[in-house]
């Protein structure tokens, strides 16, 4: 909203701006982060194009990772030297119109190079392979640029259009590439002991999975196989026994002495232990008996009274495990091998020996666990070789090659980046979880990653480390539109590399060229598969502004790669801690999809590496900054951060001296100067559609969600109407949906009508030409979901408008504010039953009003094919087809634009050829006699289906290039060239206009001879542009000034010109139809849908309720002044639903529409315009107490304030923000200010008695939507229809033209009537009864009322279920009776 204009001092407010709304904001918005709501889609699709400068993907790198390519035998290569990105061929608008992709050109530079077999000289060109060491002569080298088909380009608004339908690209939340530990929790085994386990996940290749079983040995998995003990993987890595003890295990040395072994004293060793013989220093004194218990402070204790060293007895180290194999010194014989045990009788051994140190490991069953140790024991003996055998025959059995080709295997499972990649986000989590060094760039396991993912496993079960929580938004991560691109452009250039050296290894390089090698529809096909059925390419939900917004925000756990519906448990739908400020807690589905998909909440942003960041502001002992610091997750765990709404003095340093924060997923209370961060918003937890919600702080969660969702399926009204009470977001959500028109730069409105507004783009600082900006408008579009896109002007002639000021509303755009439904008078009531379970009254004058009445578009196609028996022909002239049917049809037998239509009638008129029929022998004579060929055809016109009815708006007609084109096509090309024609003039007279103004003031400042007149500007003021260039470019003083003016200005006119011929060019080239398809005709049918009974509506609180009766105005219940209440809703939803906000809103809605009315008594008084004024300032400043629009209405002009004022009338617009709605106390204030009961409730009288009902009532204005749930395309009735084939009953739903299903409950009705015959009906030949209901249809057409039943269908199917149970069911007809019995 510019916040003053030009006219004058003060505030003034534009004409083109909404009314400013009185806020109860107590935060200040971070506006900058708001401006852009899908650039979560455009920056990851820019990455993908290379568009940032210093990215390390895009396209060109994709390129490189796959050339160079070498022929097999080393003959030739194939090098690639640039990618070139073209421009589109048609705009977006086009692309929609035509039904094809909004794609590029894409194109690659590409050198084959053919090398010498033979010697050659030195004179010869050189040419390096093979990284520099072996030299070559070039025998052949070619460069071309070669096609490799076209690639979607996103729109401006985030979308992509494929084949003329607008979709949006998923972001998908999945589980981020690294390491994770986990335990079972204890389920796995009825003892309850837990089992902790580790996966390696990459970003692509096999997972290697870790675990224990109960016997506490670990194994490892690769894809989930069948598990292998984890010292096989670290032998085939290439660890022996000793390698693998050393690396896992630390070593104590014990040294012999005269009075057993001397040990160092560790303190951290002797935690809780209790020693078996007493513990003697070195001297042999006693300083701890047997059997005591040490604790920790006892052995620091020690440790500081000096204790470095203590005595084992020699009998002490039995049951120790030996670190490296004991050896006879004399005989070299192993005595005890590495890893085992000392027994009883290698301690009488050892005391044979001279032995005089032993290093044992230090596993001391309490702090340290023999886990490794044990399952090195399972196979001790297996070889590198047994190990890598034993894992290939796990994951290729029946096999058995070579070691070779077994080694190449197990290193290209996680060590090749051919076959493995960890990706950059993946390393970097196994680096933090791990604490290794490793570069970013090496995206390949190391067999450190695996050595420490182990070492950290075992210490799990010795109480060291935490198991990882897998929905702690740090092991999640989004892949967004750009990532999926590149995924599927890596798979196509793949195929393409694999055709590549198929075609290199058979083809004769003499003469190839690099287009040779190049098939341009693989990558073309793998990217059109992709767009076309990929779960997460998705239709665009384009109801309203606000549903395409929340489409193009959505994060969805489905899809490839991600979860499915059937399997995600609890705990992955549930709302997690850090999903604080990053996802919406409220917004999700309501159905099985729920927790699945979510919205990103309305702050927060997605980091390079797909990780979500949320805002806040820093704090500097108690004091907050305006820095702002985007967090991950896992970096907020570790900081204190404060709620937004913590009080703040005059220099934001926080006023209580406790403050309560949020720390590692708790809330803690500390002091003032340890708090780190503050929130910067408290709607920076809830996403787009929940920060619309107004008092959402005062709804229940559930309907909160319901209240979001319904928003998002409000259809856009005939004429707009923003809410009297909001949240301040309208105006945000409305700028980032792309359905308003906003500025492009800084300028002046040169020209508006309903179609363009064109603006001389102009800067005030620099009086300078900018350039001409013009802006087409969207005008009775229809959307993906048959809704109207009609975007209005707002500005006029003379108005200056700065960048992203919003110039156009759009569908349900109200001057630059979101606007999807209406504010109703409403009265929370009981009336007559109506309104009984959520039922809605409605007043007839409401929909008299069209308030709620909505234009839906409907599109319908008639395709003019090529038959073998001759073309189809669009004509006037149908057979059999009435003159008064074709009446809306012009000469050519298209329906004309404006024509009322309704079901069954003929939009175009279309004739197909059909076989010959044999002739009577009179008609022979008669073409043999006039020589004409009959023509023999038969109606295929396209008609209107029988639900709808409407005006048509518009008609594309598509002629295939090369077809002749009939009137009507051509009429519609001279209309689209006067469109072109129209903006080229426009632009003309801009660009004119400005170097006319510029011409002027040059030659005004030049000696001219006056030649009679009064003046320079007198003799200036009637020439023409040419004759003032003629005048300049004669007087030498100017001249050469003159003549670069006139450079530039027939440069810009050229280039209009030049643009409009392109047009004409694109125009005239044609149309590609498919093939055997002539002509295509598009006819656009506008229906009107007005409110009736069955119509679903909502409040913006969940409060949905159906229509159920629209009532006579003056029956309606009244207020005192006789104003009809338009909406009566159900006080009894209310207290249950727990969705206080919408009397909330109510109550303030009322103050709001009072507080304009007594603005609008004091406008028409009738009293003097200056104390009328001063009234009004006076109450205004009363109103707005607190607000900075006090300052603007003090600073206001008399004749700005008296504008201002007429556009309270109708109501002072408000904003209740999330989490800052006014309070009881502030609502009563602003009721008592509008002259009203500040208890919001009023007496209202009955419509049909006159009488006042017996107790007030709360009245008030509430914003009420019509969803897109309509009875017209939900009402449905079944005469004759298809059948199912198993059951051979009626299908069911409108879409199958199926009936209501009869089911059990209706039975128990009709028995609890007694009415045999009618259920006898319903069970028979109304459903699947075959043979009786062929007999009744037969019954009727004769007349006659026989009614015979036969045995259902259903019968037969469950008699078919009991013998495939091996139940053998016989029917057998009874003699006596005609029913049938079962034995």
């Amino acid at each position: 909203m510019s916040s003053a204009g030009d006219s004058g001092p003060g505030y003034v407010l534009n004409d083109f701006d909404a009314v400013p709304r009185l806020s109860y904001a107590r935060s200040i918005d971070i506006r900058d982060s708001l401006s852009d709501l899908i650039r979560i889609q455009r920056d990851s699709y820019d990455a993908f194009i290379g568009i940032d400068e210093g990215s390390s993907g895009g396209i060109q790198s994709i390129f490189q990772s796959m050339f160079p390519i070498r022929d097999p035998l080393g003959r030739a290569v194939l090098e690639f030297v640039s990618c070139n990105i073209g421009e589109p061929q048609y705009d977006e608008y086009e692309c929609i119109k035509r039904g094809i992709t909004f794609s590029v050109p894409m194109r690659i530079t590409l050198r084959f190079v053919v090398w010498k077999v033979q010697e050659v000289s030195f004179k010869e060109v050189k040419y390096v392979v093979d990284e520099g060491t072996l030299e070559r002569s070039v025998k052949y080298m070619k460069e071309q640029e070669v096609s490799i088909g076209d690639l979607p380009m996103m729109t401006s608004y985030g979308t992509f259009i494929i084949n003329g339908i607008e979709r949006v690209i998923v972001s998908q939340m999945h589980r981020s590439p690294g390491v994770f530990f986990d335990s079972d929790k204890g389920k796995t085994y009825s003892s309850g002991k837990l089992i902790y386990s580790a996966r390696i996940i990459p970003y692509r290749g096999s997972w290697l999975d870790f675990e224990f079983d109960i016997k506490d040995i670990i194994y490892f998995r690769i894809d989930k196989k069948r598990k292998l003990p984890v010292t096989y993987l670290l032998k085939a890595l290439g660890m022996s026994n000793n390698d693998i003890l050393d690396t896992f295990y630390d070593k104590v040395l014990y040294v012999r002495s005269d009075k057993g072994w001397k040990v160092p004293f560790v303190v951290d060793r002797f935690k809780g232990v209790r020693l078996s013989y007493d513990l003697m220093d070195v001297d042999g004194n006693v300083l701890i008996k047997a059997n005591t218990r040490i604790t920790l402070r006892i052995a620091k204790k020690l440790y500081a009274d000096g204790l470095r060293e203590y005595l084992v007895p020699f009998a002490g180290i039995s049951g120790l495990f030996v670190a490296t194999d004991l050896v006879d010194p004399a005989s070299g014989a192993v005595i005890v091998s590495a890893g085992e045990a000392i027994a009883a009788e290698h301690i009488v051994k050892l005391e044979l020996f001279d032995i005089s140190e032993i290093a044992f490991l230090n596993i001391d069953f309490l702090t340290v666990g023999p886990y490794v140790l044990n399952t090195l024991f399972l196979d001790r003996h297996i070889t590198q070789e047994d190990a890598l055998f034993e894992i290939y025959r796990v994951l290729r059995s029946g096999e058995s090659p070579n070691l070779e080709a077994v080694k190449s295997f197990f290193k290209g499972l996680f060590f090749e980046p051919d076959r493995y990649d960890l990706s950059v986000v993946g390393r970097i989590k196994l680096n933090s979880h791990l604490r290794l060094d490793i570069d970013e760039n090496l995206t390949v396991l190391t067999k450190d990653d695996i050595v420490h993912v182990i070492k950290k496993l075992v210490l799990l079960p010795d109480g060291e480390g935490v198991v990882d929580d897998i929905d702690h938004l740090g092991n999640r991560r989004v892949r967004s539109v750009g990532e999926f691109i590149e995924n599927q452009f890596r798979v196509g250039i793949l195929r393409l590399e694999r055709m590549i050296m198929d075609y290199m290894s058979s083809v004769n390089f003499d003469n190839a060229v690099p287009c040779d090698f190049v098939n341009p529809k693989i990558l073309a096909t793998v990217l059109k598969d992709f767009f076309s059925s990929s779960q997460l390419s998705q239709f665009m939900d384009q109801t309203n502004p606000l549903s395409e917004v929340t489409h193009k925000r959505r994060l969805s756990a489905l899809g490839p790669g991600g979860l499915t519906r059937e399997r995600a448990g609890f705990e992955v739908r549930d709302v997690h801690p850090t999903h604080y400020g990053r996802i919406c807690p409220i917004e999700t589905p309501e159905g099985q999809n729920i927790g699945l998909i979510s919205s990103l909440a309305i702050y927060a942003k997605i980091n390079k590496y797909g990780f979500i960041e949320s805002p806040y502001r820093k704090v500097i002992d108690g004091v907050v900054t305006d820095s702002v610091e985007y967090l991950l997750a896992t970096q907020e765990s570790d900081y204190y951060i404060a709620d937004a709404g913590a009080a703040l003095d005059e220099n934001n340093r926080f006023v209580d001296d406790m403050l309560y924060c949020r720390h590692g997923g708790n809330f803690v209370m500390v002091k003032r100067e340890d708090v780190n961060y503050i929130d910067v918003s408290p709607k920076q937890i809830v996403s787009v559609a929940a920060s619309l919600i107004p008092f959402l702080e005062n709804n229940d969660a559930n309907r909160a969600l319901m209240g979001s969702n319904m928003q998002r399926q409000a259809v856009p009204l005939l004429k707009a109407e923003a809410p009297l009470v909001g949240t301040g977001m309208e105006s945000v959500v409305a700028a980032g949906s792309g359905a308003v028109v906003l500025a492009k730069r800084d300028g002046v409105v040169h020209r508006v009508d309903g179609s363009y507004i064109v603006i001389r783009a102009f800067d005030k600082n620099k009086d300078e030409y900018l350039g001409v900006d013009i802006y087409k408008l969207r005008k009775f579009q229809r959307s993906n979901h048959n809704t109207c896109i009609n975007q209005r002007p707002i500005v006029k002639i003379g108005d200056y408008v700065r960048t992203n000021d919003v110039i156009a509303d759009g569908a349900a755009i109200d001057r630059g504010e979101l606007a999807l439904g209406k504010n109703v008078l409403v009265a929370f009531m009981s009336w007559q039953g109506y309104n009984f379970e959520d039922s809605i009254v409605i007043s007839s004058d409401v929909v008299k009003r069209d308030v709620f009445t909505s234009i839906h578009i409907e599109e319908f196609e008639c395709v003019v094919r090529d038959t073998p028996l001759g073309p189809e022909k669009i004509m006037r002239s149908v057979p059999d087809v009435n003159e008064e049917s074709l009446s809306h049809l012009d000469d050519v037998g298209i329906v004309n634009i404006g024509a009322e239509v309704s079901a069954g009638s003929v939009l175009v008129g279309k004739v197909t050829p059909r076989p010959p029929v044999s002739l009577p022998p009179e008609t022979k004579l008669l073409v043999t006699i006039f020589g004409e060929k009959v023509f023999d055809c038969v109606d295929s016109s396209l008609y209107l289906p029988p639900d709808v009815e409407g005006t048509v708006i518009d008609v594309h007609v598509f002629v295939r290039r090369g077809v002749e084109e009939n009137d009507r096509s051509l009429l519609i090309k001279q209309s689209e060239v006067n469109s072109f024609r129209k903006e080229r003039d426009y632009e003309i007279d801009v660009v004119s206009e400005y170097f006319y103004d510029e011409l002027k003031k040059l030659l005004c400042s030049a000696d001219l001879p006056l030649n009679g007149h009064a003046d320079v500007e007198s003799l200036l003021a009637a020439k023409s542009l040419e004759a003032l260039w003629e005048i300049g470019l004669s007087n030498p003083k100017i001249s050469a000034k003159v003549a670069d003016m006139k450079g530039k200005f027939d440069e810009l006119i050229t280039e209009a010109h030049s643009k409009f011929d392109q047009k004409i060019d694109k125009l005239n080239y044609g149309y590609d139809l498919p093939q055997g398809v002539l002509t295509i005709v598009k006819v656009f049918v506008a229906v009107k849908h007005n409110l009736q009974p069955g119509d679903k509506m909502a409040g913006r609180h969940g409060n949905k309720g159906v229509i159920s009766r629209i009532v006579p105005v003056e029956d309606m219940p009244h207020l005192e002044d006789g104003t009809p209440v338009d909406i009566i809703l159900n006080s009894l939803g209310v207290p249950s639903r727990m969705n206080i906000g919408q009397i909330l809103e109510t109550h303030l809605g009322w103050a709001a529409v009072n507080l304009g009315h007594r603005v609008g008594r004091m406008l028409d008084s009738g009293e003097e315009e200056g104390p009328v004024v001063e009234s009004i300032r006076s109450f205004l400043s009363e109103v707005y107490e607190g607000q900075k629009l006090k300052e603007d209405v003090a600073s206001m002009s008399d004749e700005a304030l008296l504008k201002f004022a007429n556009r309270l009338r109708r109501g002072v617009p408000m904003a209740a923000p999330v989490f800052e709605g006014p309070k009881d106390a502030q609502i009563s204030r602003l009721l008592e200010l509008a002259d009203v009961d500040p208890s919001g409730q009023v007496d209202l009288y009955d419509g049909r008695s006159g009488q006042k009902f017996d107790r007030k009532v709360t009245v008030g204005y509430i914003y009420m939507l019509k969803l897109h749930h309509l009875v017209d395309d939900k009402i449905h009735a079944r005469s004759v229809g298809p059948y199912g084939l198993v059951t051979q009953q009626p299908l069911g739903g409108k879409s199958h033209f199926g009936g209501q299903r009869f089911g059990e409950m209706e039975c128990w009705a009709l028995q609890a009537y007694g009415a045999a015959y009618t259920l006898q009906e319903m069970l028979t030949v109304k459903s699947d009864d075959i043979v009786g209901r062929v007999r009744i249809y037969e019954s009727i057409i004769k007349g006659d009322s026989n009614f015979e039943c036969g045995i259902p269908e259903s019968f037969n199917v469950m008699v078919k279920e009991l013998r495939s149970l091996c139940l053998d069911v016989v029917l057998k007809q009874d003699k006596e009776f005609t029913s049938s019995k079962v034995e």
